[in-house]
């Protein structure tokens, strides 16, 4: 897989945007959370994902120059509408709003509504990091799971991220979507003609497929199947865990904010999604020592990864260490494969800009 330089990607990237009609600050803003993505080894949101938002402007579902407003607002709370603007910009200004309420309050919560995709859920939830915050971000996104015992997609793969601190240890980052995995990963391994495991995903009779492309096509024909819920389908697995996981994150954004939830997002055929957001952040101070509580944290740490392994197993991972080694290995260079080279080349050359690579 090719390796690609961070600093001629990250340039490009925000010019596309930039030729596209979004506000500098914004296209700056989307192309280092796309960026960190595929830092951290998420290709199924990094720069993957730049042919999505190209085509939501286009289309108009997606306003390139939208800001989001405040609604309602308290001392500890805010509710956001990000008028069809890009996921990435409105949710990182509100979180940067959430974590000043937070230092001063102790805590405080932002529910998003009328916004778009906005790239790793991880994202917001570190920002937290960087003030000694615990950071909460959740989404809701299009119906793309199945819920157990049925047949049709109706939830979305509603992402859960949770960021704590710690002091010498990696900071505890988990970052996960509360389906088997999200759609991302099937775009990936459609991408690189590759099956999946039969645990992922139904087809329009409910069955296990190992087919990446026929589960992407039923999902935007809307033909029945998709993705199975953390777990899996059936009982047997505890798929309902992630089911209900998933009902939590629609309730929390698009529930609190009045909004679409499960089929109504991205519901109407042409016009914006009604993506939402739930962010938060906790300081660990309104409870404590913030010092007390990052040693803690290593101590905690040091108990998972120091727990006698199995046969076999060289190490005990926790949450986002992995992405973590992967973010250090990838300082100034990322793995991009050819297949989105290709579609990066193909918008360079219809918005008449250079491609560096």
């Amino acid at each position: 897989m090719p390796r690609v330089r961070i600093e001629p990607l990250r340039a490009y990237t925000i010019e596309v945007f930039t030729k596209l009609g979004v506000p500098h600050e914004n296209a700056e803003i989307t192309a280092n959370v796309l960026i960190a993505s595929d830092r951290r080894g998420i290709a199924s949101h990094g720069v993957a994902r730049l042919v999505r938002y190209v085509d939501g402007i286009r289309k108009q579902t997606m306003d390139p120059k939208a800001e989001p407003t405040i609604i309602k607002e308290t001392p500890t709370t805010l509710l956001v509408n990000g008028n069809a603007g890009l996921g990435q910009a409105i949710s990182v200004k509100t979180m940067r709003k959430v974590i000043e309420k937070a230092r001063k309050m102790g805590l405080a919560a932002a529910v998003v509504r009328n916004s778009n995709h906005y790239g790793i859920a991880g994202y917001c939830a570190m920002m937290a990091l960087e003030y000694d915050l615990i950071g909460f971000s959740a989404t809701n996104s299009a119906p793309l799971v199945v819920p157990t015992f049925g047949k049709d997609a109706v939830l979305g793969t509603n992402p859960i991220a949770i960021a704590v601190p710690a002091d010498k240890e990696r900071r505890f980052v988990l970052d996960m979507a509360t389906s088997t995995v999200p759609r991302g990963k099937l775009e990936v391994y459609n991408r690189l003609d590759k099956e999946i495991p039969e645990t992922w995903a139904t087809d329009e009779a409910g069955h296990s497929t190992t087919d990446p492309g026929k589960v992407l096509k039923n999902l935007l024909d809307r033909a029945g199947g998709g993705l199975a819920p953390l777990g899996g389908a059936g009982e047997e697995s505890r798929g309902y865990k992630g089911y209900d996981l998933a009902a939590v994150v629609e309730i929390l954004s698009g529930g609190l904010s009045l909004a679409s939830m499960g089929t109504e997002v991205y519901g109407r055929k042409g016009e914006p999604p009604d993506v939402c957001h739930f962010l938060a952040a906790l300081d660990p101070a309104a409870f404590g020592d913030t010092n007390e509580f990052k040693e803690r944290m290593d101590s905690f740490i040091r108990m998972l990864k120091n727990t006698p392994r199995q046969e076999g197993a060289e190490r005990i991972w926790i949450a986002g260490e992995k992405e973590a080694e992967a973010e250090d290995r990838n300082a100034t260079e990322v793995d991009v494969d050819e297949p989105t080279m290709e579609k990066l080349r193909t918008i360079a050359s219809e918005l008449e800009i250079n491609f560096p690579f």
